[in-house]
């Protein structure tokens, strides 16, 4: 038990006392803590939104009514995990971009970002699968039309979409496989997370001049604690706005009436934090074509680190590559815009434009973007 008391002490004084910490880091690097804080709270919640859930199709709905107007305190633990999802995603998106901006996905913290982005992948499962549980409309047809999109599959896809569902549409072999694994996987981020924090602590942070240095480094308490916890206070008070005042903005108020099989919605989408990557699935006409893309969308950010080829890590010293960076960023929020209109013209049109120049971003910009700095460099000099 005393070693056991000596591990816990060594490792907690070696990650939370006397990491060293660059001394230039700003409130942008608060995002990751943040992130941890939305994770903890999601599990806490969800487990005591689990103690009164029925995973079944004639109760899931009425088992929600029940925590919302029943059990004490229910009301306010639903929209804390429902918007939860919302400010998790907030929160992982600019930790995202603050990473693409900084630089912080190259070398030698190049497995710190593959790891980031198996845990967006979790994150995007675990939603997904949370957001048919309350099985109102858009949970069902939600459910529906994006589970079949594996049936785009050569071959075997139409199987596996049956093995997905558990027998030929969407119903309680679904709802219920989809119960278990949405009670499961937050436990398989919180492991990624842990791989994901002992390799950035194992490389260090970066910061935002983007160079290494092991001198320019103080310990992270109190300095960074205080600082992440001032962060924490203004995002709690964000979140509280969400949770008190606007609880349901961020959802579709189709979801409260219940899932009926025989009425669609006239306009099915997905929660606003998939919008970008439905709008790349929907860019494309052909299915198999649209999967990929959405899958690319993702998977694209995987082998960043790779693909990278300017030896300058921070946008700071990088005007062109800044303004582009800019330019990536209003094409998402386009992107997202896109995803909640209807299928039609010119909402195609601008989606298909949108989506080329975030796969252009990626596949031509980042690799020659270097290579053209350095010759204007060599040019300069």
């Amino acid at each position: 038990m005393r070693f056991l008391k000596k591990n816990v002490i060594s490792i907690v004084n070696e990650h939370l006392i006397d990491y060293p910490t660059p001394i230039n880091i700003h409130y942008a690097w608060n995002f990751g803590f943040l992130s941890s804080i939305c994770l903890v709270v999601q599990i806490l919640t969800g487990i005591f939104l689990a103690m009164h859930y029925t995973p079944h199709i004639d109760l899931a709905f009425i088992s929600v009514e029940h925590i919302m107007r029943d059990v004490n305190y229910g009301w306010l633990l639903r929209y804390i995990h429902a918007n939860g999802a919302s400010m998790f995603f907030i929160v992982v998106y600019i930790h995202i971009f603050r990473g693409l901006y900084f630089g912080s996905y190259t070398k030698p913290r190049h497995w710190v970002w593959l790891i980031g982005v198996i845990i967006l992948l979790l994150m995007i499962v675990t939603a997904f699968i949370g957001y048919v549980l309350p099985w109102g409309q858009m949970s069902l047809w939600g459910a529906t039309v994006i589970t079949n999109l594996v049936s785009a599959i050569p071959l075997i896809g139409n199987s596996i979409v049956s093995w997905l569902w558990g027998g030929f549409s969407v119903d309680n072999a679904t709802l219920n496989r989809f119960y278990s694994l949405h009670y499961l996987l937050p436990f398989a981020i919180v492991a990624a997370s842990l791989i994901h924090l002992t390799l950035l602590h194992q490389d260090g942070s970066g910061n935002p001049l983007g160079i290494d240095s092991k001198v320019d480094k103080i310990s992270f308490y109190p300095y960074f604690l205080i600082k992440d916890f001032f962060g924490l206070v203004i995002f709690l008070v964000f979140f509280s706005i969400f949770i008190y005042f606007l609880p349901n903005t961020l959802g579709h108020p189709d979801n409260y009436i219940e899932a009926n099989p025989m009425v669609t919605p006239a306009h099915i989408v997905p929660e606003w934090y998939f919008l970008p990557f439905y709008a790349i699935l929907r860019s494309i006409p052909h299915k198999l074509g649209g999967v990929i893309a959405m899958v690319s969308a993702i998977a694209i950010l995987a082998v960043l680190p790779w693909i990278h080829s300017t030896e300058i890590r921070s946008s700071r010293f990088k005007p062109v590559y800044k303004f582009l960076y800019w330019t990536l960023l209003s094409c998402c929020f386009i992107l997202g815009w896109i995803g909640g209109m209807p299928v039609e013209d010119p909402y195609i049109l601008i989606g298909q434009l949108a989506s080329l120049y975030y796969f252009l971003y990626f596949l031509v910009i980042v690799p020659f973007l270097g290579k053209i700095e350095k010759e204007l460099l060599k040019f300069k000099y």
